[in-house]
């Protein structure tokens, strides 16, 4: 048998700038503080999993658990002391999402803001990417 071989040249590169990497997923000081709030009172419990689903008129929805261990396919987000698990099948939809709590007079949720949806059903329930 004859063995193959096989050559590679490594070379310094100084010109170019290494782009910092963003997270998957940001967090407010709201969200962060309603999650701290939310799994106080559940010690067994690590951090939230978010994830899709299909929902609504013909789209997807974002689902929120807690859970108590990180999956291995799982995408793994700390801020401030929080951890977010997201799911393999959420990670591309929530690139650059910006996870937010809102509360006012009738109600409080949270809310994803994400620059990758590009319209939202009629029922509101549901998001095309």
């Amino acid at each position: 048998m004859s063995a193959s071989l096989v050559r590679a040249t490594v070379r310094a590169v100084s010109k170019r700038k290494l782009q910092p990497t963003r997270a998957a997923l940001t967090l407010t000081p709201s969200a962060v503080n309603k999650i701290k709030q939310l799994l106080k009172d559940k010690p067994e419990h690590v951090g939230v999993k978010v994830g899709v689903r299909t929902r609504g008129c013909n789209g997807l929805s974002y689902t929120l658990e807690y859970t108590k261990t990180k999956g291995d396919s799982d995408e793994e987000v700390i801020q401030d002391g929080v951890r977010v698990f997201i799911e393999k099948k959420a990670q591309l939809t929530l690139l650059g999402t910006e996870m937010d709590f809102v509360e006012d007079k009738l109600s409080s949720e949270f809310v994803f803001n994400n620059p990758n949806i590009k319209g939202t059903c009629g029922c509101g329930e549901s998001f095309n990417i």
